[in-house]
């Protein structure tokens, strides 16, 4: 027996599973205490996992709430953009191409044809003359001067021709004070209007209310006067001076402008279309004035 005995240390101590850290493996497997032990160790962990998910979510929603959480768009409550919103639109439009091109090079002439808009720019001695030719195409000097001939012509024909041009007078520019109001676009130079330029509700730049107004009036004294060749032709050029005189003033675009010329011809065709007869200017008149008796 004792021999026995010494013959088996040296194998236990050659034995693998005796070793210490695998002193677990020789013990009997209770299935059902470690099953138990496992399902709640597992329910503690996952008990005591449970309220710090409660709390990540929590503060994940607080910190998503007070970021501005997204609306039924995508769009944060805030406002604010995500960053694949923000980004730069890579394969834009050739509508949108085209249009910007035009924007730039209208805005590109513009400046550079607005040389009399600053008191030393290169065309300086040609500003008063320039400023004059602006101010003739104004609606207070066209406006009062309708006025004047209305008050002391004293025909039918020649009333009714006043009453109908101080009608389009006034439609033209409560029209384009309107589309003014509306657009708020600036001039090339964004210079602030003048005096006259408040007077006659011309305070923006689309469309130019001077273009507009010198075509409108010159359609209309040439449909409604005889007048010699010359004459037709410098009303043609007169028009189209004042127009350009806005341009080298540096109030108004070139595009500005040429809206204003297409308004000017839209106004002159709709008077045309609508024109008051002789009776109907008389009752304006009898209403406007109690001391203008209709003539008979």
């Amino acid at each position: 027996m004792p021999g026995s005995q010494t013959r088996n240390r040296p194998r236990d101590r050659n034995n693998i599973l005796n070793r210490p850290e695998f002193m677990s493996l020789n013990q009997p497997i209770r299935r059902e205490t470690s099953t138990g032990e496992g399902r709640s160790g597992a329910s503690r962990r996952t008990a005591s996992r449970r309220p710090s998910q409660q709390d990540d979510a929590t503060a994940r929603g607080s910190r998503d709430s007070s970021e501005g959480a997204p609306s039924g768009d995508g769009v944060p409550k805030d406002g604010s953009r995500w960053p694949e919103q923000d980004c730069m639109q890579l394969n834009p439009s050739f509508r949108g191409i085209a249009v910007n091109s035009l924007l730039a090079i209208d805005i590109s002439l513009s400046r550079r044809l607005g040389v009399c808009a600053g008191a030393h720019g290169p065309g300086a001695p040609l500003r008063p003359m320039v400023a004059l030719l602006a101010f003739s195409g104004h609606a207070l000097p066209w406006l009062c001067g309708t006025m004047l001939c209305l008050w002391r012509s004293n025909t039918l024909a020649g009333q009714e021709v006043l009453v109908n041009l101080l009608l389009a007078l006034l439609l033209d520019l409560m029209t384009v004070a309107g589309v003014q109001k509306l657009v708020q676009r600036r001039g090339p130079w964004d210079a602030p209007p003048g005096f006259l330029d408040r007077v006659a509700l011309d305070a923006y730049s689309f469309p130019a209310a001077h273009a507009s107004r010198a075509v409108m009036v010159s359609r209309f004294l040439l449909n409604h006067l005889v007048l010699a060749v010359p004459l037709r032709i410098l009303l043609y050029l007169w028009a189209f001076l004042v127009g350009v005189s806005r341009v080298l003033l540096g109030k108004h675009h070139l595009s500005d402008v040429g809206c204003g010329f297409a308004l000017g011809f839209l106004h002159f065709s709709l008077v045309e279309s609508v024109w008051l007869d002789s009776a109907a200017c008389q009752a304006l008149l009898a209403i406007g004035s109690l001391h203008w008796a209709p003539l008979v």
